[in-house]
């Protein structure tokens, strides 16, 4: 365990917030891996056993590879809990959406565990209601809050405001995998790889899903700038309240034109996020996108 003996609470979540290993070292988070299996029947876990790069290269090198990905088990909560528990540090454990896992049942199975031999444990376990970037932002939030030295009981309500404000804006390149895990039909799917369809997705209100089609990658990823800048526009949102990320799978050339297009529209609005994280997306995603999810997302800040 390592923790600092001025914080009021410790910070845990699961591996689908896909925060980079730089800030979890430097902010005290401790992450607990998803598995991943390749093949169906071995799984590793993920960011220990296979990184995020290895996992969409895989996925690239062996056509038709459609990976899965598993929860947490109850020990691993367990064995994330104990530390903290037995030294009496207030835990916060920040889940994977229930609509996408069972992480967060596995947690609260842990928690219950755990309280059977120290009654006294405090751990609250939050669904983030969230995936991705938008979980990793979450936490950060949780991060800034406990910087602040809010304890845990006021820290909660402020996290849980939030959540609903969450929105993704993203496109990928191949419709199979949405197919694959049961998000698009076969026949829309294979009508979609002939006219080299691309869908435009959006994260919101705890789901995801295809909101439309367009043809070709580079007028796909236009589209998603362009959705995202309406969405600021008809809710009025001030950019300062909120954090700002994009994110991506594999490494491609796209992604800066992708970002500089951003940049632009910005400048042209007159606005600026007051930050803007990148974020690799991880395998909880990875596995519904394939190798080439590329997209942009913002959450409310905590009013502190």
């Amino acid at each position: 365990m390592s923790a600092s003996d001025s914080m009021k609470f410790q910070v845990i979540c699961d591996s689908s917030a896909d925060l980079p290993d730089s800030y979890v070292n430097q902010s005290q988070i401790k992450v607990v891996p998803f598995y991943v299996s390749m093949d169906g029947e071995h799984y590793l876990r993920e960011g220990v056993d296979i990184s995020v790069p290895d996992f969409y290269q895989t996925m690239i090198d062996q056509k038709g590879c459609y990976p899965k990905t598993s929860m947490p088990s109850i020990q691993d909560y367990m064995d994330a809990f104990l530390p903290y528990v037995q030294a009496g540090m207030p835990v916060l454990c920040i889940c994977l959406t229930k609509m996408f896992s069972g992480s967060l049942q596995s947690a609260r199975n842990a928690k219950a565990a755990v309280e059977e031999d120290y009654p006294d444990a405090v751990i609250h376990v939050m669904d983030s209601q969230l995936v991705t970037a938008l979980q990793g932002l979450l936490v950060q939030e949780a991060v800034r809050l406990r910087d602040l030295d809010l304890d845990l009981e006021t820290a909660v309500p402020l996290l849980e405001d939030i959540r609903s404000t969450g929105r993704i804006f993203f496109t990928t390149k191949d419709l199979k995998y949405l197919e694959h895990g049961g998000r698009l039909s076969k026949v829309a799917s294979v009508a979609g790889s002939m006219l080299n369809l691309k869908p435009i997705l959006l994260f919101q209100n705890g789901d995801l899903g295809p909101t439309e089609i367009c043809r070709g990658r580079k007028r796909s990823l236009q589209k998603v700038v362009d959705n995202f800048f309406r969405f600021l526009e008809q809710e009025q949102l001030d950019l300062h309240g909120y954090s700002f990320g994009t994110g991506i799978g594999v490494d491609i050339e796209e992604y800066p034109d992708f970002m500089d297009a951003i940049q632009a529209r910005f400048n042209q609005t007159g606005i600026q996020p007051d930050s803007w994280i990148r974020v690799r997306i991880g395998a909880t995603i990875g596995v519904h996108t394939g190798p080439y999810p590329m997209g942009l997302g913002i959450l409310k800040k905590c009013e502190v």
